[in-house]
């Protein structure tokens, strides 16, 4: 047991020594090559720092295509109110909603019994006053009759007079047998003149009852034509929307019976900033998706652009058509209208390399409804860092831009920033104004075969 213990003690004292053999050996390995970062400190001026690292990319002009993109809902290119315009009750509707009609189709029947009476009675009342008409002529023609039978005695009566006048320069008759022939055809003069008094006023009279057949005519018609309204008819080509009422309802005037959509043609109306209107004219071919049809896009046409805007969100209706020859597409359906505007080259940087808060500006890619509302009360500047100079002497400087469109990452610079510019994309810390700057081996260059 001694014996034990003393060569444990013993090979304690041995593993001692080897450590602080090992010891010794690190301390002179240690002092006779120092670390790389202290040799570094060692060297660097006090209070000068390691230059930013940054990728440094070349500002350069890009087309860019404004995309603007609103959603709507799919409406019948024309859309009919089938209403009854006299009052009666409804006998029978012979279409259900999704029926297809066709113009001048019988669609619904309102009971005519009171209609067709109303009518009869005119007709009679009509009857009657070109019975009076027949009458009045009649006496007309009784009043030409003596017109003419007075006209001969008053030409009888003058023959006579002017006989009876030479007769009595001869002394053959008495001058109280000429005044006797002139009163004579003095009284015939005047009997001519009654008669034909009488005629004038029984003219009148054929007139004033071929008026009033006239005006019975118009009554006629007019209830000829309410008695056509008994029937309803589809007024064009199209399908029946909606069944307002039912058989056995009492139809006043005005009340909806069908309702009817035309689809040869769909509608889609959607809500646009009063900053894109310039960008927005009739007749411009746009494309259409709809969330029913997801793998394929219509070619639709703006036909509509109204003048007023709504006053609290500066959004004016745009109204864009479809053609529906298929008939596939129906109303309300989700519609996402897309305005492609022409390509426009600009500058454009990564929207990484902005150093100031950019995101009060919203970002566009394809632009809707909402975005373009937060737009108007949003910044478009911004501050990027372009940098000068090259290898040892590269330095940054701030540069303030203005912002102008943002699709898939990137950022029109609208001033502020020229193609051949560098500016600075990444930096491995934050910088300020006159920093130097390393450029990384990801950065590009300056030389002319990569100026734009």
């Amino acid at each position: 047991m001694p014996q034990f213990a003393w060569k444990l003690g013993k090979t304690k004292v041995c593993f001692g020594g080897l450590w602080l053999l090992m010891g010794g050996m690190v301390a002179m390995i240690t002092g006779c090559n120092p670390s790389p970062k202290t040799e570094a400190e060692a060297q660097q001026p006090q209070g000068q720092q390691e230059p930013a690292s940054v990728d440094v990319a070349i500002a350069r002009t890009t087309a860019l295509t404004t995309g603007l993109e609103y959603t709507g809902t799919t409406q019948p290119y024309r859309q009919v109110l089938l209403r009854a315009q006299v009052e009666g009750q409804l006998l029978r509707v012979g279409v259900d909603v999704g029926d297809p009609v066709v113009p001048g189709q019988v669609l619904a029947r309102l009971d005519d019994k009171v209609l067709t009476t109303a009518v009869i009675e005119a007709q009679a009342e009509m009857a009657a006053l070109e019975s009076e008409v027949a009458q009045a002529q009649t006496q007309v023609s009784d009043a030409l009759r003596q017109v003419e039978t007075a006209r001969l005695q008053l030409q009888q009566n003058q023959a006579d007079l002017g006989r009876y006048e030479n007769l009595a320069k001869v002394g053959a008759i008495p001058k109280q047998q000429v005044e006797q022939a002139r009163t004579t055809t003095g009284t015939a003069r005047q009997a001519l003149r009654s008669t034909q008094a009488v005629v004038r006023t029984r003219q009148q009279a054929v007139n004033a009852a071929q008026r009033r057949v006239k005006a019975q005519q118009a009554v006629v018609g007019r209830e000829q034509k309410r008695l056509a309204y008994s029937t309803l008819t589809s007024p064009l080509r199209g399908v029946v929307l909606d069944r307002v009422s039912e058989p056995g309802d009492l139809a006043q005037a005005g009340s909806e019976i069908l309702k009817l959509g035309d689809f040869s043609q769909v509608k889609v109306a959607v809500q646009i900033s009063e900053l894109e209107l310039k960008r927005v004219r009739v007749g411009q071919s746009v494309q259409v998706r709809l969330d029913a049809f997801a793998n394929q896009t219509f070619r639709g046409q703006v036909t509509r652009l109204s003048p007023m805007a709504d006053p609290t969100a500066r959004l004016l209706p745009v109204e864009v058509t479809i053609p529906n020859l298929e008939g596939r597409i129906g109303s309300g359906l989700l519609a996402r209208v897309s305005f492609n505007q022409e390509a426009t080259r600009s500058v454009v940087v990564p929207e990484a390399a902005l150093q100031t808060n950019q995101r009060r500006f919203p970002r566009r890619q394809d632009i809707s409804q909402e975005d373009s509302t937060q737009r108007q009360g949003s910044s478009q500047l911004g501050k990027l860092f372009v940098v000068k100079g090259s290898g040892k002497e590269a330095k940054v400087t701030a540069r303030s831009v203005t912002l102008g469109q943002r699709r898939e990452g990137q950022v029109e610079i609208v001033t502020g920033l020229k193609p051949g510019d560098l500016f600075v994309i990444r930096s491995s810390k934050a910088l300020k104004e006159g920093d130097p700057v390393r450029l990384s081996i990801l950065s590009e260059s300056s030389s002319p075969q990569n100026a734009p």
